[in-house]
């Protein structure tokens, strides 16, 4: 027989213990915003909130964005510059790397500064800055991305004549250069180092012809993009409204990277320039997306400007299918971090031990679809709430439509119970265009690709993909390098191929 005890239990005793766990959402109070002050974000999972962002209560305005490719970065970024121009008239920058963005920006009425393919930067120009100071920013933008910094002697050969070359041109080093005055170019710079060298007078002859040969290669013709007069005025990007810096035209990372640094130097002088503004919300949002270059090395400007942004305004938004791409210095305090659909083990265990979110939140990010993401904001002030909680779906201008390669057809039973292999890879309709240019198939083929998903209700397989892509004169090659894109293991792209040379022969 149970027994049942009674006890008298005070009830002040009672108010000291918890029934109930505290839940992984911030309450309402947090969530919702002024819509006049803050940008429309999406719905919470698990109290169905409306969720309105805003950095007036957070420690700074920056953001992080994390996901594979498909998993809705680039739709986030585009809904969440739109809003931000309407909220606060704020201008965006975005450091476009493969060119994803440029065609969203043209609809949009934006500007398209297209470095490669008829746009140049000249890195020496001063933009109202003492030449003394654009010297060490050119000579951080060469350590960063050369070994230059390894050969002190090369260093020291090419910052004196970076110098010469202003003084040679009118420029006081020291001084602000007076309005209009135009500035020398790194070719300017190659001509003093080789009248050095002809001089014969230098007792390190090697030094000096291997210090020419590193610059020479920004110089070369044909790939001069940075060592020509500017065709574009830098100093005004900041209050451009919408503007695409495509870097997809230039040859190779040391290019793009180069490219970036400038311009983020820009950007970071501007902004301490201008100063702050009593009646901005945000003045300019400066947006590197998979710009590892960049935002890896604590060195570069992207880290200035996370430590100083806030208080001129500026936010940067660095986003990137590998977290441990981003530097720990901007990782680690951006007020805000989007964690969309991740794929490998390593970067869940990355993330969770910088944000240290609970087990709860990393199951569930190992469930997103796309669009779905997991949210972490870094308040001013300790409060007594979860800073991490999850969106049931970003919610955009444009409805968010899935569209799925199915792996079912190659892969065995066992794989897919497995889940070790993805059994379907899901894009966001602009990621999937951007992937199919990147590999070279023409508007008319990817419109015909679109058509056929569209009828099968926006799914494709993928091995009739891999038979379009033949079909297109896609070269297998290129097939492989599109397969491997997505993450597909080498053993599954062996069959895939397979299958299409046996179409093909069949």
């Amino acid at each position: 027989m149970t027994l049942i005890k009674f006890q008298n239990i005070m009830s002040n005793e009672i108010a000291k213990r918890s029934f109930f766990s505290r839940p992984p959402e911030p309450p309402p109070m947090v969530l919702v915003g002024n819509p006049l002050k803050t940008i429309y974000i999406g719905i919470t999972k698990l109290f169905k909130v409306p969720f309105s962002w805003t950095f007036a209560n957070l420690t700074n305005p920056h953001i992080s964005i994390v996901g594979i490719t498909g998993s809705g970065k680039s739709y986030f970024i585009k809904t969440f510059l739109i809003r931000a121009n309407y909220i606060w008239g704020t201008s965006a920058v975005i450091i476009d790397w493969a060119g994803e963005y440029k065609a969203w920006v043209r609809q949009s009425g934006g500007t398209i500064v297209s470095l490669g393919k008829g746009d140049f930067i000249n890195i020496m120009d001063t933009l109202g800055m003492k030449p003394l100071d654009r010297v060490k920013q050119i000579m951080n933008s060469f350590d960063l991305l050369t070994d230059l910094s390894q050969f002190p002697e090369q260093r020291r050969l090419t910052e004196e004549a970076i110098e010469q070359t202003y003084t040679n041109n009118g420029f006081i080093v020291s001084l602000k250069p007076p309005e209009g005055k135009e500035a020398p170019t790194l070719k300017d710079v190659i001509k003093l180092l080789n009248e050095k060298l002809q001089d014969g007078t230098y007792e390190y002859p090697a030094e000096l012809e291997n210090a020419i040969y590193r610059l020479r290669q920004f110089a070369r013709e044909g790939e001069d993009y940075f060592s020509r007069k500017s065709t574009i005025d830098l100093g005004k990007l900041a209050q451009s409204g919408l503007v695409d810096m495509d870097l997809s035209g230039l040859p190779d990372e040391r290019f793009r990277a180069l490219a970036a640094l400038f311009i983020l130097q820009t950007l970071k002088e501007k902004m301490r320039f201008e100063g702050w503004s009593e009646t901005k919300g945000l003045k300019t949002m400066v947006v590197l997306d998979e710009a590892w270059k960049v935002a890896s090395d604590e060195r570069s400007d992207a880290i200035t400007i996370v430590r100083e942004g806030r208080k001129y305004q500026f936010a940067l938004i660095v986003a990137s299918q590998n977290p441990t791409d981003i530097n720990e210095a901007i990782f680690s305090n951006v007020g805000t971090t989007f964690i969309l659909r991740i794929k490998f083990e390593k970067f869940i265990n990355y993330i969770q031990g910088s944000l240290n979110f609970s087990d709860f939140i990393r199951t569930e990010i190992t469930k997103f679809g796309v669009g779905q993401a997991a949210v972490e904001m870094a308040f001013q002030t300790a409060l007594r709430f979860p800073e991490t909680f999850i969106l049931e779906k970003i919610h955009g201008e444009e409805p968010l439509y899935v569209y799925v390669i199915d792996m079912s057809d190659v892969l065995t039973q066992a794989e897919i119970t497995s889940g070790i292999i993805a059994k379907d890879f899901q894009f966001e309709a602009d990621e999937l265009k951007n992937k199919f240019i990147e590999y070279n198939l023409s508007d008319e083929n990817i419109e015909e690709v679109f058509g056929r998903i569209n009828e099968q209700g926006r799914t494709i397989k993928i091995v009739e993909l891999a038979n379009l892509f033949a079909g297109f004169n896609v070269t297998v090659e290129d097939t492989i390098l599109f397969l491997k894109s997505l993450g597909i293991d080498d053993m599954v792209i062996s069959r895939i191929i397979s299958r299409v040379i046996g179409a093909v022969n069949g």
